[in-house]
């Protein structure tokens, strides 16, 4: 019987794992699934989480907790972004390698390479030139757990690995006004405007920005499928100080593009302008996953498809005691 613990399990991709290792649990694999909420364990604090890792002693810990959000939240709140995500890695690390954890999987972002980096971005364009200053705080905590996780295993010989997803979206994402990323956001905003009979909708920057988007299911079983690789084959593909992976489709399709798939989603006619006032970003984020594919794993869930299941699940939420629809 394996003991997991998922750490951050009621956030988008932590409920992904979980509901997957709740199907291996189903079919007779034999888990014992961990769990707390915020309120239960609250992993900034370091005594805290130090006797939760004492009394549960899990066999594996996945970390998908952080505290995240999109361009404005990150440029709003970037104490906050490195602060929390910083205490989080080093608490949930550090209790889990001194309760005797050997296996422990660390989920970052691809925000972790330089704003200039080289397209497809490599693994080891980590740390060759500067970060993105919309989101450096928090680019800064991710990459302290890469190497938090890399620094245990050469000192204490432990089995701690990383995997960095491009731009996740589906069930279970924040759909906020004002803190959630591109693609949640249009969802709401081109459905707001077919709902309330908009001939307009406004999206931020100029547009042609291009992004990787990954379905948060294909990046659940891509987390499951590295944290499953046997030692020599991770060992075998990685390096011991260049250790994490990349995990994302491998296309990319321009802000543009993206509004013009969301609004025929959501069935907005009207016409789509840009704000070339709001910041853009960085103008190409696009993974290279050839590590991840040499190992044997591929997404696939097409974008088109992806967002029409992640629009149906947009609308069966309460609102105010009411379904969208």
């Amino acid at each position: 019987m394996r003991k997991i613990y998922v750490a951050g399990h009621r956030g988008m991709v932590g409920g992904a794992i979980l509901r997957q290792l709740e199907a291996r649990k189903a079919q007779g694999e034999a888990l014992e699934l961990i769990t707390r909420t915020h309120a239960e364990l609250d992993l900034t604090d370091q005594a805290a989480v130090r006797g939760f890792m004492e009394t549960e002693r899990p066999d594996v810990v996945i970390l998908a907790a952080a505290r995240v959000g999109g361009i404005h939240a990150n440029n709003t709140y970037p104490a906050d972004f490195i602060y929390e995500n910083l205490m989080i890695e080093c608490n949930v690390i550090h209790q889990a390698f001194a309760a005797g954890v050997m296996c422990l999987l660390q989920l970052g972002s691809s925000c972790i390479y330089p704003k200039a980096a080289a397209q497809p971005m490599r693994e080891d364009a980590l740390l060759t030139g500067t970060l993105e200053p919309t989101n450096e705080p928090y680019a800064i905590a991710k990459i302290a757990g890469i190497k938090l996780c890399e620094s245990y295993n050469r000192q204490h010989g432990v089995d701690y690995r990383s995997v960095m997803p491009t731009n996740l979206y589906g069930p279970g994402d924040n759909f906020h006004p004002d803190n959630s990323h591109v693609l949640p956001a249009l969802i709401r905003r081109f459905h707001e405007a077919a709902r309330d009979g908009r001939d307009e909708v406004v999206i931020w920057g100029t547009g042609k920005p291009r992004r990787e988007f990954l379905h948060v299911d294909d990046m659940a079983e891509a987390s499951l499928f590295v944290l499953d690789l046997p030692r020599e084959d991770y060992e075998a593909n990685t390096q011991p100080m260049l250790s994490h992976i990349n995990v994302g489709c491998g296309e990319d399709i321009s802000i543009a593009d993206l509004a013009a798939l969301v609004a025929k989603v959501t069935g907005f006619a009207g016409r789509i302008t840009q704000d070339s006032s709001k910041p853009d970003g960085t103008m190409r984020k696009l993974m290279d996953v050839t590590r991840l594919a040499d190992m044997g794993w591929r997404a696939r869930i097409a974008l088109e498809d992806g967002i029409r299941e992640t629009y149906d699940w947009y609308l069966a939420q309460p609102r105010d005691g009411l379904r969208m629809k």
